[in-house]
């Protein structure tokens, strides 16, 4: 499942390596911080070199955390797939002239044809799993057990919230409107005019919130009706439903 991040990588055993053998592994991380990520200096990297030692473990979460991983050191397939793609794009920015000029690789027989995105995409998959988890803690979106439906919830956050259009309206500055407080009853009198009008004041601040506030569940229902009432599609079966 790393086979192409590896080779772009020059590893030289992309299409064997076994993340779940802990020499193996241990080789990998090494190899992956001394040749492409360098995050520690060269003599702050005796604790991972040491690949035999009982403290190993330890001293790897502690990289994790260095390089700012999201995932933790008992996700194994998680937090390759994270250190390759940062290895990987290590790798591009001191090659960008080598890579610049590159250009995908492009299937004739398919140009023209629209298709959807979602009919070969893998949900059991751990590349999938670990940029869906990414992405959710990145933008502190709650975990759920199916990630189809994290990636909906991350699609409409970003599609209401990240939009150029969306941050540019929650940057306007509102101007409110003149209000007159002769035509607004308070209901009581305090005895004294001043405090009467900052009552006024404070009732109609109150009521603002208020609105805001039933905007904003009126918001996080239809969000939520927006991922529950789409049924779960099984496009191997070839038809929608459980």
């Amino acid at each position: 499942m790393f086979r192409r991040k590896l080779a772009a990588l020059d590893y030289h055993n992309p299409s064997g390596f076994n993340c779940k053998d802990d020499t193996e592994f241990r080789n990998f991380v090494v190899w992956l911080e001394d040749q492409k990520i360098r995050h520690y200096k060269i003599e702050d990297r005796g604790n991972l070199r040491n690949i035999h030692s009982s403290e190993w473990p330890k001293f790897f979460e502690k990289y994790l955390q260095d390089v700012k991983c999201p995932f933790k050191a008992q996700d194994r397939q998680e937090t390759v797939d994270w250190l390759l793609g940062l290895a990987v794009r290590f790798e591009y920015g001191d090659n960008v002239e080598k890579y610049r000029n590159c250009k995908p690789d492009t299937d004739v027989s398919n140009q023209g044809k629209p298709s959807d995105p979602l009919i070969n995409l893998d949900c059991n998959s751990p590349d999938f799993k670990a940029g869906v988890l990414a992405l959710a803690n990145l933008l502190q979106i709650q975990r759920h057990d199916d990630y189809l439906v994290m990636l909906k919830a991350i699609r409409i956050l970003i599609q209401e919230r990240l939009t150029p259009d969306a941050i540019a309206k929650a940057s306007q500055k509102k101007e409110g409107l003149p209000v007159s407080l002769d035509k607004h009853i308070l209901g009581f009198d305090t005895g004294d005019a001043t405090l009467n009008e900052a009552a006024k004041i404070l009732r109609l601040l109150h009521i603002e919130e208020l609105r805001d506030l039933q905007t904003r569940i009126n918001e996080a229902i239809v969000a939520v009706q927006a991922i529950i009432a789409d049924p779960k599609t099984d496009y191997r079966l070839g038809k929608v439903g459980r």
